[in-house]
């Protein structure tokens, strides 16, 4: 019998006490939006370059930055009350920062969709090609072009992996 195993919740976020805690807060928050907007404006760089196995591999960096940044951000959220009544000039200056760290997010996204797109195009388009140079190039009676049934149909099979 095999029993499931319980995930235990992550214990809710400390919030600062004081002002000193809320200005190294917002330092290592800032700091590592810093660098994963570095991290993907690099691997934005690669994607447009088309070097996507280089991309690839700052996956798992990638995932580090963003495991602190989630961390931070809990604990900003959870820290909020006291920031906005001790440091308000603090607290608004990591919205300022973060909403510039949003729209360099949405950049990175952009870029990543446009490839996928592209990538997704031409693919179908070689799958067209590879059908329609199997398919038998056959008439009907009235010396129309004969549409080919399902079986007529070669799939290709692409690997996902680089």
């Amino acid at each position: 019998m095999m029993q499931m195993q319980r995930q235990q919740a992550p214990a809710p976020a400390a919030s600062v006490a004081s002002p000193a805690d809320a200005r190294q807060l917002a330092n290592a928050l800032t700091e590592v939006m810093n660098e994963l907007l570095a991290l993907i404006e690099r691997e934005t760089e690669l994607v447009r370059a088309g070097r996507i196995p280089d991309a690839m591999k700052l996956e798992a960096q990638k995932n580090d930055l963003t495991k602190r940044y989630i961390a931070a951000i809990t604990r900003v959220r959870a820290s909020q009350p006291y920031m906005a009544k001790a440091t308000p000039d603090l607290l608004g200056a990591l919205h300022r920062h973060h909403e510039v760290f949003r729209a360099m997010l949405q950049v990175n996204l952009t870029v990543l969709a446009t490839a996928h797109a592209v990538s997704e195009g031409i693919v179908r388009g070689v799958n067209a090609e590879v059908q329609r140079r199997n398919i038998p190039q056959t008439y009907t009676a009235a010396g129309r072009q004969a549409t080919p049934g399902p079986r007529n149909l070669t799939p290709i099979a692409v690997s996902r992996s680089l």
